[in-house]
């Protein structure tokens, strides 16, 4: 069955490739029903959050009226890039499968590592400065967040 869902997000990444996306498909799956599917529309929609599963995600959710994913699995034709992992690890899907792996992706054109290497740095380290500046105030956010008694927590 697994194999069954991920040929479906394999061919809807053909599909996408053929419709101007990108070579992505990702599918969201729920008591073995598909609740969405997407394909990488990153260039369509001049988005670089775009992503198969990041949309994908992003449908199920409103598919089901929640911001996590619990009972959810997410099959997706290549193994999720940083950005998408933060968003599975938030969205606390059940699991994951992927067709082809990041090295693969990278020689398709599509190589995440530098991400991966900016990761353990420190913010005034990376590629993309980082700069932290002390704001008095800035920390007011939080603290109305922490008295808010009708917060939902996530």
């Amino acid at each position: 069955m697994h194999a069954d869902f991920l040929r479906q997000a394999v061919d809807l990444a053909c599909a996408n490739v053929a419709n101007g996306g990108g070579p992505f498909g990702a599918l969201v799956v729920k008591e073995h029903r598909i609740i969405a599917g997407s394909g990488n529309r990153v260039t369509p929609n001049l988005d670089p959050t775009a992503h198969a599963e990041i949309m994908a995600i992003r449908l199920a959710c409103q598919r089901l009226g929640d911001f996590q994913l619990a009972d959810c699995i997410l099959y997706t034709s290549c193994e999720p890039c940083p950005m998408c992992l933060g968003a599975i690890y938030w969205a606390r899907l059940q699991a994951v499968y992927f067709a082809r792996n990041r090295f693969d992706a990278a020689a398709a054109g599509f190589d995440d590592s530098f991400i991966y290497d900016e990761i353990p740095k420190l913010p005034a380290e990376r590629n993309i400065a980082m700069h932290y500046i002390d704001l008095a105030g800035s920390a007011s956010p939080f603290q109305a967040w922490n008295r808010l008694e009708t917060k939902i927590r996530y």
